[in-house]
């Protein structure tokens, strides 16, 4: 009981850890005025991967002795994953809403720029603004932005899941599950 209670103790503080240096990460790009670089905000999945290894790595070194296997490595990271997102997207909310509404529109702006870029008509331009713009709101955008990353966040959590499992003794592994 004690081990399930330390499992989810553990994660939920590692993907407010996470949540929080995504926070961080989004504010300094605000500020020094990247934040609408798709590159260097796409760097943010780096901090969940990181968030997901060593997270999971210390739960694995301090609460297991050194072992976990691949399913509960995965599960521990979903943790670190959903809170993460949740605070994340909670953030971008109130970002976008209070603190710059006016980020809509420079989205938009941007989008419509790019689509000139690549040869686009303005008839096709106009159509897909104005499809996009139903799409456009804080609250959708925070929706699709959570679904985004559980998604993504999934693939990474099964990636980083495989680099963090450590098989122990079957035996033990077997005792410590009877044991729970």
């Amino acid at each position: 009981m004690e081990q399930k209670s330390l499992f989810w103790k553990n994660s939920i503080k590692h993907g407010i850890i996470i949540g929080l240096g995504l926070i961080i990460y989004s504010v300094i790009l605000y500020v020094l005025e990247l934040n609408l670089n798709n590159v260097l905000n796409n760097l943010s999945y780096l901090i969940l991967i990181a968030g997901f290894y060593f997270g999971t790595k210390a739960y694995r070194d301090k609460e297991l002795n050194g072992h976990i296997n691949y399913g509960k490595a995965f599960g521990y990271s979903m943790i670190i994953l959903l809170i993460a997102a949740i605070i994340s997207n909670v953030y971008g909310y109130i970002f976008m809403k209070f603190i710059d509404p006016d980020i809509v529109e420079k989205i938009k702006a941007l989008s419509e720029e790019k689509m000139l870029e690549r040869g686009m008509s303005d008839e096709q331009v106009e159509m897909s603004m104005k499809m996009q713009s139903k799409f456009m709101s804080p609250g959708i955008m925070m929706i699709f932005g959570f679904v985004w990353y559980m998604i993504f966040g999934t693939i990474l959590a099964l990636l980083t899941s495989i680099f963090v499992k450590k098989q122990g003794d079957p035996y033990q592994s077997a005792m410590q599950d009877i044991e729970e």
